[in-house]
């Protein structure tokens, strides 16, 4: 029974939906409405029929509930011939995972067996056309990511086979508003797993929440290498501690060692949208930009006027961070009296 439609692969934990399956949800109803399709979310599990109403709420028009007992853990082999057989059953046209640890494990396996491409990490997708010397393709998946260490973005596309696949970053997509209006139709299915596959057992789960929240923070201040070093990114987190934000780094301040990776901003790090950003001495590499240039108000501080960060910042000083950020704190304290 063929589709064509757009699915997303929902991911769970327990009774709660990971967000960067409802940002694809976002994204999935952008270009199903684009291609002139539905929108289809699978989700697999024991128990998961709750999950549907949610999921239509957040755009999707039909959820693909794969119930059995053998789906109560994720354990890769028969979740991957689960999304198999109901890919070739229903065929997709697209199909979407999350760029998480359960993304990255599943959806190349699924790719394999289907002998269909698959591109990882994507930090945009869109619909267009694609010529060759022989053919001309409508429609089909733009996969765009970075490529060569960030210092290039490419645009991938998979003409030939179907499903179009690809991998998501969190974060990079925003989510649609829940609508309690939308209708959606939920379809039912039981799979046939074979034994062969159920060999691995699940024995403990542990589960460590991240140590920071970029995408949830307000506030967030960032520094980049013009910070100059480990220990003078401790006026970055002086200054966050005195608005209440959180702490942000560039790439470069990350290779650099000054702050640990999961503060990592931008193309290749996190995505985000605070209500104000201050970029203390980050040049503004499109990497960077591509994950913070969204946010309602953006203040940059560097000694370079040339720096690129400025043409996207709404205030600008040029200066010394080591002058500017004090006065910043004493200026915010003595604003608070």
């Amino acid at each position: 029974m063929k589709s064509n439609e757009v699915w997303v692969y929902v991911e769970h934990h327990g009774n709660a939906i990971v967000d960067v399956s409802l940002e694809l949800l976002g994204k999935g109803s952008e270009l199903a409405r684009k291609l002139g399709v539905k929108l289809g979310a699978v989700v697999l599990g024991h128990g998961v029929g709750p999950l549907a109403p949610t999921l239509i709420r957040y755009g999707a028009d039909r959820v693909y509930v794969v119930d059995s007992p053998v789906l109560k853990d994720y354990r890769t082999l028969p979740y991957a011939h689960a999304v198999v057989a109901m890919i070739q059953q229903h065929e997709p046209q697209v199909v979407l995972y999350g760029a998480t640890t359960t993304g990255r494990d599943i959806a190349p396996r699924i790719a394999s067996e289907l002998k269909v491409g698959l591109t990882a990490d994507c930090t945009d997708l869109k619909i267009g056309d694609f010529e060759r010397k022989d053919a001309t393709y409508k429609d089909i998946l733009y996969q765009i990511r970075p490529a060569f260490g960030g210092n290039i973005i490419a645009t991938i596309v998979s003409p030939d086979h179907r499903p179009q696949m690809a991998t998501v970053r969190e974060g990079v997509m925003k989510m649609n508003v829940p609508d309690e209006r939308h209708k959606g139709e939920v379809i039912e299915s039981v799979p046939d797993i074979p034994v062969e596959l159920q060999t691995a057992e699940v024995v403990k789960r542990i589960q460590q929440e991240k140590s920071v929240d970029l995408k949830g923070a307000r506030i967030l201040v960032s520094g980049g290498m013009g910070v100059g070093s480990k220990e003078n990114f401790r006026l970055v987190h002086q200054l966050a501690h005195a608005l209440g934000g959180t702490v942000g780094g560039s790439r470069a301040a990350v290779d650099a060692g000054f702050i640990p990776k999961e503060h990592q901003i931008g193309q290749t790090g996190t995505t985000v949208r605070p209500t104000l950003y201050i970029a203390l001495g980050i040049s503004g590499q499109i990497q960077h930009l591509a994950g913070m240039s969204e946010s309602n108000r953006i203040v940059a501080v560097n000694t370079d006027p040339a720096a690129p960060i400025f043409h996207s910042a709404h205030y600008g000083i040029v200066g010394d961070l080591n002058v500017v950020v004090p006065q910043f704190i004493e200026a915010y304290k003595s604003a608070q009296k």
